[in-house]
């Protein structure tokens, strides 16, 4: 049975919803090992056996930046016990991880794959998502992949809590960056990769203080909040509400886009969610191309009407 090797980073005390999406892919190509990076629990490693872990090596290289220490002690074991296949999601500590990983054994990595075989061949996305390619990385096991949130389905598979397996991050190779303040942001409400509905905003609402409308309808619908780059990056909101290309992939079972155009980057991060329904005053918004439904109108008559439909029905 092949190997696969399956990062997950610890969040909140519980697996990463990435990492566990990961790891029931991985148990549809082999045996599947977990790479935990956090602080760990029983009930955490519970969870990756009940997703399909077979085993697990557990990593936690407290006040450290993690990326250096952990990747030099990975590199040590992958040596050793030959894996075929190393997946990692494509986020902040699994990229720093898979590039220096792949630097010390002098391999190769793909990333934003949305599919990957044992193998080592990969499917992309490309032209937003329009065109799917494929690659394969040559030089032979193991291979290196980096893969899209919500390329997979997350599912249980009842199995037990696997054998735990310590590694001494320290030992492996000492940082000398330190974490030494961190910041959580506060969090209210459904969280925008895990709701079943999103309701997000562009440009269209047309200043930063109409976003309280947006998160006014977002309520009733017990939804989550989004948003385009565009007014991220006007300071509207914060980067954490940022669907797209390089914001965050939601697949909701309902995706509300208010005020948004369309652009290529932002039907990337949510072109796949079950029903689409767009609001805008252009007829010829490329948001309507993918839409399911559609409502020609401008936003400041369309939205209080809707709201104070939902409130009423709530």
């Amino acid at each position: 049975m092949a190997k696969v090797w399956v990062f997950v980073k610890d969040s909140g005390g519980a697996p990463s919803s990435l990492g566990l999406e990961l790891v029931t892919k991985g148990r549809s190509l082999g045996d599947v090992t977990a790479l935990y990076l956090g602080p760990g629990s029983e009930s955490a490693f519970a969870t990756l056996g009940d997703h399909g872990a077979v085993g697990i090596y557990h990593f936690d290289a407290g006040e450290n930046l993690p990326s250096a220490p952990v990747a030099t002690a990975l590199a040590e074991l992958v040596q050793s016990e030959a894996p075929d296949l190393l997946l990692f999601g494509q986020a902040l500590d699994d990229r720093d991880v898979a590039g220096r990983l792949a630097a010390a054994l002098g391999k190769s990595v793909l990333s934003n794959a949305i599919d990957v075989a044992i193998d080592g061949t990969t499917k992309h996305e490309i032209f937003g998502g329009t065109q799917i390619a494929a690659a394969a990385l040559t030089g032979g096991p193991p291979y290196v992949v980096l893969c899209r949130p919500k390329s997979f389905v997350a599912a249980t598979a009842g199995g037990s809590a696997p054998p735990v397996t310590e590694v001494s991050v320290l030992e492996a190779g000492r940082s000398s960056a330190r974490i030494v303040e961190s910041h959580v942001e506060e969090k209210e409400g459904p969280q925008l990769e895990e709701a079943a509905v999103v309701v997000s905003a562009g440009r269209g609402i047309g200043s930063g203080d109409k976003f309280d409308l947006i998160e006014r309808l977002a309520k009733p619908l017990k939804a989550a909040t989004g948003a385009t780059r565009a007014i991220v990056d006007a300071g509207w909101v914060p980067y954490s509400k940022q669907v797209g290309q390089t914001g965050k992939t939601v697949k909701p079972d309902v995706y509300l886009a208010l005020g948004i155009s369309g652009a290529m980057q932002h039907l990337v991060g949510m072109k796949d969610s079950k029903t689409i329904i767009a609001i805008n005053k252009d007829p010829d918004a490329p948001i309507f191309g993918i839409a399911d439904l559609g409502i020609v109108g401008d936003l400041n008559n369309v939205l209080p009407k809707l709201i104070e439909e939902l409130e009423k029905r709530a």
